[in-house]
This record gives structure tokens, sequence and C-alpha cells, in this order.
């Protein structure tokens, strides 16, 4: 195929569609001219993250759960690429609920990957930066060690469930040349990200829209590298177009770290509240025992290398469009911004 030619059209199985990251990449597949199927149990996700699509032809849309291994094998065999991005996902939800993070992790992950398996059909599982647990040295490579913190305290559940899935992936590749590739997302953000689970940008906006003030947990000096969701599906999408990312792990993020603290800042100076910075300690916010990291960076070199791909949006235009979705939501429901 020429680089001026239009690849055909496919079938996209997308399970967590209906969430933040998988409705984002359901807006680019349609967009591109393929067909979509949504799986999802709406638990975190929402149909107004697919108002764009709801009538839209290439849109098939089906609520169930990958904890259904019946269904999930029927949605498999019927795909052509397969995007495994459900998920039991943020700090709050882990922490209050640790068992379904862990179980409903470990079971869909091994329905959706093991189905794709015998199908033969490839699929992209999106894996998470917790996995490297308190490894905090600096710009984290693929094969850097993970180190986890007790599996009786419930941060760690989600992480564990992860690394199940990498493993499960790998094993797959090897006893059955499966078609699967892995990417370790940090800390993607954008529009239709909920801070109702502890995602902490549009929880910042959602407080500095209200006037409250902006509540970081700790000290505010740890930091995080936060990438656009336009960046995160376009790396998608590369990983699993391209011919030589089969049974390998790729992290995708951004190289710019900044400080909670300035993230705050930052959302009170573009969005112009009067709203202050209030320190809050972990403790208070999640209970005693919560175990937090200073930084978290990702060595982006393998993915960059192999498809060329690298962000091409800041934090700043991150926020000002969380800003903007948030305002035009709070238009909708005819009142301010709710701080969740």
């Amino acid at each position: 195929m020429t680089p001026d030619e239009t690849p055909p059209s496919q079938r996209c199985l997308i399970t967590g569609g209906a969430g933040f990251i998988g409705s984002h990449l359901a807006d680019v597949l349609v967009a591109r001219g393929d067909d979509v199927v949504i799986l999802d149990n709406l638990s975190t996700g929402s149909h107004a993250n697919l108002e764009r699509l709801t009538d839209h032809d290439a849109l098939d849309f089906r609520e169930g759960s990958t904890a259904d291994e019946r269904l999930v094998d029927e949605l498999v065999a019927d795909a052509d690429l397969v995007f495994h991005l459900a998920s039991a996902v943020g700090v709050r939800l882990i922490v209050d609920r640790p068992l379904d993070s862990l179980l409903g992790n470990v079971r869909g992950t091994e329905h959706v990957l093991c189905s794709a398996a015998k199908h033969g059909r490839k699929v992209l599982f999106t894996s998470t930066s917790e996995v490297y647990g308190k490894n905090s040295i600096g710009a984290l490579t693929e094969d850097a060690d993970h180190v986890l913190g007790s599996p009786f305290k419930s941060r760690w559940a989600y992480a564990i469930a992860k690394g199940f899935g990498e493993a499960l992936a790998h094993g797959l590749f090897q006893a059955h040349d499966a078609q699967v590739v892995v990417a370790r997302l940090f800390n993607c953000v954008g529009p239709r990200q909920t801070g109702e689970y502890g995602m902490v940008l549009p929880r910042f906006v959602r407080q500095a829209l209200a006037g409250d003030d902006l509540t970081v947990f700790g000290n505010g000096t740890q930091s995080r590298c936060f990438l656009h969701v336009a960046d995160t599906v376009q790396a998608l999408l590369e990983l699993i177009d391209s011919e030589h990312t089969v049974g390998k792990v790729f992290n995708v993020g951004s190289d710019t770290e900044l400080p909670i603290i300035e993230l705050a800042r930052r959302v009170i100076e573009r969005t112009g509240s009067g709203s202050r910075v209030e320190l809050v300690p972990y403790e208070d916010a999640y209970g005693e025992g919560f175990e937090e990291l200073g930084r978290r960076k990702p060595d982006t070199t393998a993915i960059r290398n192999l498809t060329g791909w690298a962000p091409t949006r800041t934090i700043d235009d991150a926020i000002d469009d969380v800003i903007l979705h948030e305002r035009g939501r709070a238009s909708r429901r005819g009142g301010a911004a709710v701080a969740t």
C-alpha cells in the first residue's frame, strides 16, 4: 500500500469504548472509515461520551461486560481488530473497591486476550504505568523493574491485575503466536475524563470553575507526565497498525514532568478563577496507609523509533480542552460546574 492509499475498512471492537479514552478512539476509527463495535457495561463510561456517534451507521453499541465470556468470544470472532480498554480505573475506585478492580480486570482481560488468540485476531491491550509501582528512578524503560508494595494495600490491586494482563499477553504470544500488543499508558488526560474516581485534571478544573479551592493531596511536589488523549489515541493506532509491534510492550506518554501543585496553579490561571490551592494530607483523602509516588516518567524511545510517534499537544492544550468541555457540560446542565 502506498502512503496515498486509503487503508481498507475494518471492523474494530473496543471494550470499554464508552469510557474516556475508548470514546475518543471510536471517534477517530469511525472518521477514518472503520466500523466500530463497543462493549461497555457503563459502570464508568456513559452514552454521553458517544453522542457524536449515536446515529452513525458505523457504530454498534453493546451494553455488556467482559466478564461475559460467551459474549466476548462472539464479538471478538466477528472483529478484525480488538482494542481492550475495559478496566476499573482511577485511584479512588481502586482504593474503595480493590476486589472489583482485581477480579474485573483479571477475568475480563483473560476472556478478551484468550478469545483473540483463539480466533487469530490482533489485539491491543492497554496497561498502565502503575505496573512500575514504586519505581521512580527516572525515565522508565519498558524493561525497568516493577517494585510493588504489599498486596494487602489496596493501592496495588490495579497494578497486580494489569501486570497479570501483560504476563498473559506475553504467554499467549510465546505459546500460540498470539497477535497481541501492550501499551502502558502514562497519565492520559483530556475532555470527557471524569474526576469522580480520582482523576486530577478534571477535578481541578471543576473546582476552579465552581470557585472552590483546588485540593492538592500531599505536599504537591509529586510530579507526573500528562499526555493529551488525542495523542494517546494516535499512539494506539500506530501500535496496532504496525506490522512490527506484536509481542512487545510500549510506553505511551509525555516526557514533560509537572508537579501537581503547578498543575493546580496553571488550571487557576487558565480558568481565570479566584480559587486557591489547599493541601490535603493523603490519609484524609484516601485513608491511613495510602502510598503515593514521587514521580513517574516514561522513556518513549521504543514507540518513537518504531513508529515515529511523538506528542503534538502540550499540557496547556489539555487544560484548555478540559476547561472548554466542562464549561459546555455546565451550560447544558443550566448551571455552574460542580466539583467532584
